[in-house]
């Protein structure tokens, strides 16, 4: 399955929110359209994490959003997400491919042209490229790979690329003219008074 139109990515980190406001935090971009939800919660209890997931998937039910959930196929299976995204720690693409539903999403963080073509190859339905810019949410060792590095990576990969790292609203229109099919965030819809009115401006910007 290849999904069109996936230029939003809102990827969750419920450290950086006041206890309790993550859900809602769902809820609003479910309500906003944001096209993907990654639940990022790496270290939130198993049951925790299944109760979370169900809710989001039961506000998206019959929206445009679709909720994947960060590493744990099980958990993504057990609450009907629509997918999983996997990071350089999670069980091989091939491997989760091969488990997932024909209609279920898979998403790969990759961060060179070269893990981008495995991910491909393994049948990644979209790419987290990061980082692109320096990230405003995380410190990282690996040095940007700036709108030259993401132009020359979409050039070459076919899968939908998602920017990540460092994305602002200035930034999105750079990064779509660069080869991108969207941007992915955290603190651009975490950090926002209001992710309706974040959306919208980002709409904007995206032409």
């Amino acid at each position: 399955m290849r999904p069109e139109g996936f230029s939003l990515c809102y990827i969750t980190d419920r450290k950086k929110l006041l206890p309790g406001e993550l859900p809602l935090r769902i809820r609003e971009a479910v309500e906003a359209e944001v096209p993907l939800v990654q639940i990022r919660e790496k270290d939130m209890d198993t049951r925790e994490l299944l109760a979370l997931v169900g809710r989001a998937v039961n506000w998206a039910r019959g929206r445009a959003t679709r909720i994947v959930v960060n590493d744990r196929l099980d958990v993504a299976l057990a609450a009907g997400a629509q997918g999983v995204h996997l990071g350089g720690e999670s069980a091989p693409p091939a491997l989760v491919r091969a488990r997932l539903p024909k209609s279920g999403l898979m998403g790969v963080s990759c961060h060179s042209l070269g893990e981008a073509r495995l991910a491909e190859e393994a049948g990644a339905d979209y790419i987290l490229l990061a980082p692109i810019f320096t990230p405003f949410s995380k410190v990282t060792s690996r040095p940007p790979l700036g709108l030259g590095g993401l132009r020359k990576i979409c050039s070459e990969i076919n899968t939908p690329i998602l920017a990540l790292g460092g994305i602002s609203p200035e930034r999105i229109r750079a990064c779509r003219e660069a080869g991108a099919a969207g941007v992915a965030a955290i603190s651009l819809f975490q950090e926002c008074p209001s992710l309706k009115e974040c959306v919208a401006e980002i709409h904007g910007l995206w032409g």
